[in-house]
């Protein structure tokens, strides 16, 4: 089976514990994803099956959509709250306003440290393996791009918020430096992702659902729930191929595509459905194809 699948993901499992389940239920195992979550963090979890997964070297760079939870009082070392405290809690004396106000330091291109217990490596060693040994993560800031952090609301200790950030800015990492700011120590209590790219909350399902679809052995339902080919890469212009110009992309061979001497990439279907390459211009208007897909 080839195509995307967007998967809500539950709270508790990695992402490759989802990669995992897939594949059993599916009973594939060409199965990848399109950017990690946080074991704490639910929603869009975009996987990529069979030859769609040459597809993710197109969403390393993805923009993320997030709503969450941060809660005033306490940090944790793992900047969340699966974490263990690493202070004394205690009843913060913030407002709206002042937390608004704080927010203001995490908006356009800023330096992030990434939180300790991360998959960034040290000298080849993941951050969190050393983390949980109690050694020293000497982890240097990294350029992140925040385009969108509103704080929405306070109860008591608790903050809500919605954001919209480059690839790689850890959430929680705002947290923790809010808390810090604030004097009172931070955590993110909740997070869950409701955009990845295109792909949105809405065109997600849960891995019960998945799992359902596959008891009757209907492939028709399982095909329903995937992305339509026709929405992956919107910036990407479409060209629907001939018999003649999809034989030559099947075999690697270059194609003229006068209508798009202005393009640098374009997506090649087959019909309606059937995504059969993704070409690049070479020269002219002659694409050659970066990825094939059949």
């Amino acid at each position: 089976m080839n195509g995307v699948l967007i998967i809500d993901k539950p709270s508790g499992l990695t992402s490759h514990d989802v990669v995992n389940r897939t594949r059993r239920i599916l009973q594939q195992r060409a199965v990848g994803h399109l950017g990690t979550l946080d074991p704490l963090a639910t929603g869009v979890l975009p996987l990529v099956l069979g030859n769609m997964t040459r597809l993710a070297q197109f969403y390393l760079k993805s923009e993320k959509t997030y709503e969450g939870v941060i809660r005033f009082g306490f940090a944790t070392d793992t900047y969340d709250a699966d974490g263990e405290p690493t202070s004394e809690p205690q009843e913060p004396c913030i407002t709206l306003d002042q937390i608004r106000e704080l927010a203001q330091n995490f908006q356009g291109t800023i330096e992030q440290v990434p939180p300790p217990f991360s998959a960034k490596k040290i000298d080849g060693v993941p951050a969190y393996k050393l983390a949980r040994k109690k050694k020293e993560v000497p982890l240097k800031p990294v350029q992140v791009e925040i385009k969108q952090f509103d704080i929405l609301g306070i109860e008591g200790p608790k903050t809500n918020f919605q954001a919209r950030v480059a690839s790689g800015t850890y959430m929680r990492a705002i947290a923790h430096e809010m808390g810090k700011l604030a004097g009172c120590g931070a955590h993110l209590e909740s997070l869950r992702r409701t955009a990845v790219a295109e792909f949105k909350l809405e065109d997600a399902h849960t891995l019960e659902e998945l799992q359902a679809a596959t008891q009757g052995r209907e492939g028709s339902i399982i095909e329903a729930m995937l992305v339509h080919s026709r929405k992956l890469l919107p910036s990407l212009p479409c060209v629907t191929a001939t018999d003649e110009m999809a034989s030559n992309i099947r075999h690697g061979r270059p194609v003229n595509l006068p209508e798009f001497s202005r393009a640098r990439e374009v997506k090649v279907f087959y019909g309606q459905r059937d995504l059969i390459a993704i070409s690049t211009r070479v020269a002219g208007t002659l694409f050659h194809p970066r990825i094939v897909l059949v």
